[in-house]
């Protein structure tokens, strides 16, 4: 049986409108530039907001509320990589950050317009889930599920688009 993962995405922006992103120093997407986030601390019965406050707090030095959030997708992955469900809630920071964030252990941070991710070293879901759900449904709300088969080929099923 696969084992279930839940984690959050981070989209901020600088006031040029740039995105933040991580080149990630730890699988998954190792190497790879990813926006920030982490998983759910789930024996604590964290909730997705609380995990975002978390994560933009550890990770980028925010103190952030709830109100500081718009979700505006959860992702639902089957068999990502043959081995592993995803569950992703994707937020984008309200506030503008002044500054780029701090390095830390798991990896450098850099802020790109949205062109230049194009053009990065992004893992391949990023390209075909994440940034294509980004573009379209950022300023409302999407549940998608992706579907996977043992080639890493991806169905995209949308449930919910307001």
């Amino acid at each position: 049986m696969n084992p279930y993962k839940i984690s959050t995405l981070l989209f901020a922006k600088d006031w040029q409108n740039r995105i933040l992103l991580m080149q990630r120093r730890k699988a998954p997407n190792l190497g790879l530039w990813s926006p920030p986030g982490g998983k759910l601390e789930m024996s604590t019965g964290e909730s997705p907001f609380e995990c975002a406050v978390r994560e933009a707090k550890e990770e980028l030095g925010l103190e952030l509320d709830h109100s500081s959030l718009h979700l505006f997708s959860m992702i639902a992955e089957k068999a990502y990589e043959a081995h592993t469900h995803w569950l992703m809630f994707m937020f984008e920071i309200k506030p503008v950050l002044e500054t780029l964030p701090k390095e830390i252990d798991e990896g450098p941070f850099q802020f790109f317009s949205r062109n230049e991710i194009d053009e990065l070293a992004i893992p391949e879901t990023d390209r075909t889930l994440v940034w294509p759900f980004y573009d379209h449904h950022r300023d409302g709300f999407t549940a998608i599920r992706a579907n996977f088969d043992s080639q890493n080929n991806v169905e995209l099923v949308v449930e919910e688009s307001l």
